[in-house]
């Protein structure tokens, strides 16, 4: 075989990896970099053609940033330095780019801070004084004496900060690149530098701690969050009766031991922040997305926080795209420095989504707020702050995972428990079970009805073509709600009155903000084998056998091994939850069911009886809670049945009399209070 190949491929390869080596590895100097770089900045200035266009300009400002890599201490570099930023500057006054002219700031900037003793930081100064003054002469202020006043400066500042940050954040794309946010962060920061001492002093402050807090959640480096616990110190230090000092000694509170470390001081300017993040690669750099990070690392994203609030019960639930492991804490309060009793809920290997709301009012009677942060690179932290509470439970959900966290307050507007009669007690000092349960009802006056399934969640689909769950339980709730108003004069809310889509816990905080008394989930059951038919009734426990776990995967819309896997969650929650009263009300409504329905001369009605399974619906429910598979929509007589108005309006009289006979079993003298009030009210 011929040698020649094997020559030709050596040359190829010797040219290929010659092209490649870095200045460095040719042994090219800081000096015959600069003059390389000084070369081609000349041949851009003779041509105006070439000036035109940006590839030029960038070539030569790379030349120019090589010096300073080549050895960032030798006396080279902030020369290499300051040529790039003379390059950029001139480069906005073609492209008509701000963030050229910031990239500008930036590398003037950091050769102030690194560069002390060079005479190239005379110069830097010069340029940073020159840019401050012809921003100030292009803005258009709206009287000449607020234009001359710092307040003046600082608050046109501060607006043109605000516009920035809502563009910067209204565009994704836009939020992927460093400059973007360092554009936004140095107006606030110039804010603060034209009125140090005025009304926007500690707001531009905070702002600027703010994004950088959110660029962090990028970038994943440490300098950012370390910059804005600098701020966040600052606002202390400096405004200690701002509203801005208490967020911010929140926010330090949240933030990980790494970021108060001594690189994070407060008295350092953002220079030299913005250095310590150049030091890796520029900030031209484009930073990638959270959401790809978390592809790559397998982490899951934080999407979102809901709450919904009453006088004496919120609901507070964390949205992640992925099942993690969490820890919760609960932190005493802290007078001395007037920080609120905390509850922080921390999820492993998890990241802010772009677009979460990080911080969501409260403000009732229980919680402040509720706030979430980037608490490690791979760690997500979500804080309750909390005015008073009795008790909370902290609890996950799956598909697609979320989790609650349940706080609830002292009892205040629910009706005193009634005295045991003393004739009930035996000598031993226990009650019976009809005594037990006469005392734990409380009267009834709200009941919340809650049709199953709704909006993209069409529940089980009908034998019938065109039939749905959903369309079939709101029709059967709306006749229920309207029974008992009429029946049993009670105000009634139903969880949803039209088509549209509701999560399973927000169906039990709505019955909880409401206050209710009693809670019924109304749905229809099926089965892939349609000749199944019959009526069951369910009550929140452990699952007895597997059709009930069967029931509870189907209404839960997840798997089986999930329905298991909430055993650990029940053990906890069902302490305090109204498992007896609501088996008694699910016997109660059951029995009425089948008896009524035979005595209306319905052929073939299966009691499949009461059965006791863990629905996510019915998690949490602070009042007697049932589930009601009303029949099933898989079978073909059933689903005729149930899609029938007639026998909707017999399903809804059962329901009634089963209800009325629960009230009246643990409150006697409900009715009897209510027909009084009738003729008193005429």
């Amino acid at each position: 075989m011929s040698k020649k190949p094997y020559i030709y491929f050596i040359l190829v390869l010797t040219i290929t990896t010659g092209l490649l080596w870095s200045d460095a590895a040719v042994g090219v100097t800081p000096k015959q970099a600069y003059h390389r770089a000084e070369a081609c900045y000349k041949e851009l200035r003779k041509s105006p053609s070439k000036m035109k266009y940006r590839d030029n300009w960038l070539q030569c400002i790379k030349k120019f940033q090589q010096v300073y890599r080549l050895d960032a201490t030798g006396s080279w570099a902030p020369a290499g330095l300051y040529m790039s930023g003379k390059l950029y500057q001139e480069l906005s006054q073609y492209s008509g780019s701000k963030s050229d002219l910031q990239e500008a700031r930036d590398i003037y900037e950091r050769i102030i801070r690194r560069y002390p003793s060079s005479r190239y930081q005379n110069r830097a100064a010069l340029k940073l004084r020159d840019l401050s003054k012809s921003s100030v002469a292009k803005q258009k202020p709206k009287s000449k004496t607020a234009a001359k006043s710092p307040a003046g400066r600082a608050d046109a500042r501060y607006r043109k900060a605000e516009s920035c940050y809502n563009r910067l954040t209204q565009n994704p794309a836009q939020m992927k690149y460093r400059d973007k946010w360092m554009q936004c962060i140095d107006t606030y920061y110039a804010s603060y530098q034209a009125d140090p001492r005025g009304p926007r002093a500690a707001a531009s402050l905070y702002m600027a701690g703010k994004l950088y807090s959110e660029l962090h959640g990028y970038s994943n480096r440490k300098p950012d969050l370390q910059s804005a616990h600098s701020m966040y110190v600052r606002i202390i230090d400096k405004f200690p009766d701002s509203r801005y000092r208490v967020k911010a000694e929140l926010l330090i509170d949240a933030m990980p031991d790494w970021a108060k470390g001594p690189s994070a001081n407060p008295t350092d300017d953002i220079a030299a922040v913005i250095e310590a993040n150049d030091r890796k690669s520029t900030s031209k750099n484009k930073v990638r997305a959270s959401k790809t990070a978390s592809a790559i690392n397998g982490m899951g994203t934080v999407t979102g926080l809901r709450f919904w609030s009453s006088e004496e019960y919120t609901r507070v639930v964390i949205d992640a795209s992925r099942e993690t492991t969490y820890r919760d804490h609960l932190l005493k309060k802290d007078p001395a420095l007037n920080k609120p009793q905390r509850l922080y809920v921390d999820l492993d290997r998890s990241r802010l989504a772009d677009s979460i709301r990080r911080k969501i009012p409260i403000n009732d009677k229980l919680l402040i707020d509720a706030r979430a942060g980037q608490y490690t690179p791979d760690s997500v932290r979500v804080v309750v702050d909390i005015k008073s509470f009795k008790k909370y439970h902290v609890f996950s959900l799956k598909d697609p995972f979320r989790i609650v966290i349940d706080v609830r307050g002292k009892s205040g507007s629910k009706k005193p428990q009634p005295k045991p009669p003393a004739a009930t007690a035996k000598k031993s000092g226990k009650l019976p079970a009809s005594a037990l349960a006469k005392q734990l009802a409380l009267g009834v006056s709200r009941i919340v009805i809650d049709p199953g399934h709704g909006g993209q969640d069409y529940g089980a689909p009908g034998y019938l073509k065109g039939v749905h769950e959903k369309d079939v339980v709101l029709q059967i709730a709306r006749r229920l709600a309207r029974k008992i108003r009429e029946e049993l004069k009670y105000s009634v809310y139903l969880t949803r009155n039209s088509d549209t889509f509701l999560t399973l816990e927000e169906r039990t905080a709505i019955a909880n903000t409401k206050n209710a008394d009693l809670f019924i989930s109304i749905h229809t059951n099926s089965h892939k084998d349609r000749r199944a038919y019959g009526i069951e009734t369910y009550f929140l426990n452990l699952a007895t056998d597997e059709d009930a776990i069967r029931v509870a995967a189907m209404e839960n819309a997840t798997s089986t091994k999930n329905i298991s896997d909430l055993h650990t969650i029940l053990s906890d929650l069902m302490q305090n939850a109204k498992i007896n009263e609501s088996s008694r009300l699910a016997n109660y409504v059951q029995g009425s069911m089948v008896r009524h329905l035979k005595n209306k001369r319905y052929t073939r009605i299966k009691d499949k009886g009461v059965k006791q399974a863990p629905f996510y619906v019915l998690l949490g429910a602070q009042m007697p809670a049932v589930l009601v598979e009303t029949s099933f929509i898989s079978n073909p007589r059933e689903c005729k049945r149930l899609t029938n108005p007639r026998y909707q309006e017999r399903l809804c009289e059962a329901i009634v009399k089963g209800i009325r006979t629960y009230i009246r079993e643990t409150s006697p003298t409900a009715f009897r209070k209510s027909r009084s009030a009738a003729k008193i009210n005429g």
